[in-house]
């Protein structure tokens, strides 16, 4: 057995760390923490110090027993979890899980998995840092205080299954405030003044006036001043520029960045470069440091001087912005310059490609412009048009890389002709186009990483998991607004005549954005109203600095609780107790036939409309809102409509033809059928013609086009795209086949490579049992019968289970429950005593 024991958190990390050290060190793996606060209590002893409660989960006894057994065989112990304070927290539960023995138990850490750094480490050994591992205890514990007191407050006030979280609240509060302010802006119009001049030499090249004009009226009127004016070039200045790099990636700069150019999630950009690290390829990622080492900066001259000469390189060293920064890692860089790109899948390579260019270009020579500025004036009144150029003359770090952005900038500056002062101009067209101010910018997943990051809330380490949540809790959804049509006009002054036209654009278009639900609304607006401490931004910025605070010595962590609890448990005791429900409910008016109120609120299965109320003798009338209409927006006749449907068109092959509205959008129903309206589509507008129409369009569609191994083959397109079905199997079709006109050989290629796929991803097949187990997503692998399906942990390998003992997890995992007891009927509600005279009468 291996003298020493190196402890990581993944077999990925452990793999490469492995290549690096001799026989005499065996690299094992925790998978993340194994230990941790229970699911189904608290965990946290409120009345007294805040001890919290840490277990070892179920999939992770098996780990333990392991790392135990191996840490017994060795002569140390070396915790190499990861250099920030959820790192140093694995390290703390390794340590009192597996009792390990003081004086044979190392820390050692490194923010790059290369040879130089790993052994480095084991070098410089340091024992564990209890401030670290108490600021990660200070948030984990926060954080289970206010999900697990508000939570159930919700449950009762609002509506079951929601949750609330300290962080994820507030980001759900900013996309909120957001929408709100998109949907009270009112656009205000003016009109922008464009021109298109010729040079002496027939060059062309655009100009401006700098301030819009009010009304369409003056417009008009400047137009009318310009018939028949001769233009020259009253000014011209030209000067030097200069653009400087960027700093190298931090977490929350790499976030936005991969989102702006490789269209990633946060979500996916944080799993992509944690592959990275763990291959040895980039730095650490967690980390809100701009700084390189000096090697770094030395390494990356090295390869600047070898690909692109000495006038490109500059060394310099960046300081950081970021409110409270973290753990003092290094910025996010490649552990070698030498490497433009790395062997992985294709997404990594893009990651890696991004942080070497945003890396090395980080330090490289400005790029040199110059910029001119022309005031081109008329000989008929005193406005002058402005047109701006820039020329590149050295490209400098622009070689390599240019930082995107998220805001749209309409001034792009472009190149002008060779141009001298006095010189006369040929006015080709002058137009006064009609602008609308613009609402506020819904957030994007960079956007509002880059807005919590201002606002000091979470830490790198806190993004990515914030945005998933709220997303997961259906609070925020990545939105497809489609926008609608929006008139405007244009007067154009051509040829000495001045002529006009009506033009049309589309408005409040947004794609991949996040929009709050009704969920989210209803759930922010009641937090905001009885716990706006929890979700005030300096609060949960000032939690933040409190973190920070533990982490440098400088905090007791349990004070910190204490503090925060006496206040904190009993209003939410109060707002429990005498709270009324919030459901965002809205009377809109009056039904005409019952003069019951009309109300939208929501409800158990989403935003909704009711006549009448629980109160009344009769059972009130409900009825789903579409999937383009909200709580804030819907009007009284846009509600009264929904009752209409569903509306029945007829009948067709002896089933019932109806339209309705569904949670995805209005549909068409024939029978188990379903048909979705094109975009826009008013069901309500739905006739019998129409909904043949998209019928037949569907059967023609389902109809088989191919018939392989005595089975049809259908063609259609779903969420994911197109595929094909047969035997009960869906395939998918990538962009390599031309799927309008699939061929034999095509239909059967893709049958056969999905066949022989399902086969590979079988590992046993006991079929007289009817038990498989399979291969699944992430390393892991599922045991099926029937319908069961039981998901192993990465720690079992499945290649070595026998019958029995996947027979022995079948029955752990499908043991009977207790039959739940039925509930008592609910009471029905006394009526009023007014109620109860009418009804004597």
């Amino acid at each position: 057995m291996a003298k020493n024991l190196v402890i990581v958190e993944s077999p990925a990390k452990a793999k490469t760390i492995e290549k690096f050290l001799g026989k005499e060190y065996k690299v094992a793996s925790s998978f993340g923490h194994i230990a941790d606060l229970p699911t189904k209590e608290l965990g946290v002893d409120t009345s007294g110090d805040f001890t919290p409660k840490y277990i070892v989960s179920k999939d992770k006894k098996d780990v333990v027993r392991k790392l135990k057994g191996l840490a017994k065989g060795a002569n140390t112990v070396w915790l190499a979890s990861d250099e920030d304070r959820e790192g140093e927290a694995i390290a703390w539960h390794l340590a009192e899980e597996l009792k390990l023995e003081k004086e044979k138990t190392k820390r050692i850490v490194f923010h790059e998995i290369t040879k130089s750094a790993i052994l480095r480490a084991i070098e410089n050994p340091r024992g564990i840092n209890y401030n670290l591992v108490n600021a990660q205890q200070a948030r984990r514990v926060l954080d289970r205080l206010v999900g697990y007191e508000l939570s159930p407050v919700l449950w009762r006030k609002v509506k079951g299954g929601l949750s609330a979280g300290r962080v994820q609240s507030v980001a759900v509060r900013l996309i909120v405030e957001r929408e709100r302010e998109i949907q009270s802006f009112n656009a205000e119009a003016s009109y922008r003044i464009d021109a298109e001049f010729a040079t002496e030499e027939g060059k062309t090249f655009k100009a401006r006036i700098p301030k819009n004009f009010g009304t369409k009226e003056e417009a008009q009127e400047f137009l009318q001043q310009n018939l028949g004016a001769n233009f020259k070039v009253a000014g011209l200045s030209t000067k030097p520029a200069k653009k400087s790099p960027a700093p190298p990636f931090t977490t929350s700069t790499l976030q936005q960045e991969a989102s702006r150019k490789l269209y990633f999630s946060v979500s996916k950009t944080m799993t992509m470069a944690q592959r990275l690290y763990e291959a040895g390829h980039i730095t650490y990622m967690r980390t809100d440091s701009v700084n390189l080492s000096d090697d770094a900066r030395k390494g990356a001259k090295q390869e600047i001087l070898k690909a692109y000469g000495e006038k490109y390189a500059k060394t310099r060293q960046f300081k950081g912005k970021s409110k409270g920064a973290q753990e003092a890692h290094e910025a996010i860089r490649p552990t070698s310059f030498e490497n433009h790109s790395v062997n992985a899948d294709r997404d990594q390579q893009r990651l890696y490609e991004l942080i070497w260019k945003r890396a090395i270009a980080s330090q490289m020579s400005e790029a040199q412009l110059e910029r001119t500025n022309v005031k081109i004036e008329a000989d008929k009144h005193d406005k002058q048009f402005t047109a701006n150029g820039e020329v590149l003359k050295f490209d400098g770090f622009l070689k390599v890389y240019l930082e995107g952005s998220d805001e749209e900038d309409e001034e792009q500056s472009g190149m002008l002709p060779a141009l001298k002062e006095n010189e006369a101009l040929q006015n080709l067209f002058i137009s006064a186009t009609e602008r609308f101010t613009r609402p506020p910018y819904r957030y994007t997943e960079a956007s509002l990483v880059k807005k919590l990051e201002e606002l000091g809330i979470g830490r790198p380490s806190t993004y990515a998991p914030t945005i998933s949540t709220v997303q997961n809790r259906k609070y925020i959804e990545k939105g497809s607004v489609d926008g609608s049509e929006r008139e405007y006009a244009q007067l154009v002054l051509e040829k000495d005549k001045v002529s006009e036209k009506t033009l049309s654009e589309t408005v409040g278009s947004d794609k991949g954005k996040l929009v709050p639900t009704a969920t989210g609304m209803v759930v922010n607006d009641f937090l905001v109203n009885h716990f706006s401490n929890i979700l005030d931004y300096n609060f949960t910025a000032k939690v933040e600095q409190n973190f920070d605070d533990i982490a440098e010595g400088n905090e007791e962590w349990t004070h910190m609780m204490k503090d925060f609890y006496k206040d904190f448990h009993p209003h939410v005791q109060d707002v429990a107790k005498n709270a009324d429900r919030e459901v965002g409910e809205r009377i809109l008016g009056e039904d005409p036939e019952t003069g019951k109120p009309v109300s939208v609120r929501l409800g158990k299965f989403g935003p909704m409309v009711q006549i009448g109320s629980v109160e009344d003798d009769e059972k009130p009338k409900f009825a789903s809102l579409s999937p383009d209409q909200t709580l804030d927006s819907i009007t009284y006749e846009e509600a009264m409509d929904l009752f209409q449907l569903p509306k029945k068109l007829g009948e067709y092959k002896g089933e019932n033809v109806e339209v309705n509205n569904g949670r995805y959008g209005p549909y068409v129903r024939f029978g188990k059928k379903y048909v979705s309206l094109e975009k826009g589509e008013d069901p309500l507008n739905v006739e019998f013609d129409r909904a043949m129409e998209l019928i037949k369009a569907k059967e023609k569609a389902d109809a088989p086009i191919y018939e392989y191994e005595g089975l049809p083959v259908q063609k259609g397109v779903g969420r994911f795209g197109p595929y094909l079905k047969w035997n009960n199997i869906f395939i998918n079709v990538n962009k390599k086949y031309d799927f309008d006109n699939l061929s034999v050989d095509d239909i059967e290629t893709l049958i056969e490579d999905k066949k022989k796929k399902e086969r590979e991803k079988v590992i046993h097949n006991w079929e007289d049992e009817g038990i498989r187990v399979e291969k699944a997503r992430w390393g892991r692998s599922n045991v099926i019968k029937g319908k069961t399906k039981v998901e192993l942990p990465k720690t079992v390998d499945a290649q070595k289970l026998t019958l029995e003992e996947v027979k022995d997890i079948l029955e752990k995992n499908t043991k009977k429950k207790k039959p739940a007891k039925k509930k008592a009927p609910a009471k029905k509600k006394k009526a009023t005593s007014k109620k109860k005279t009418t009804k004597k009468k």
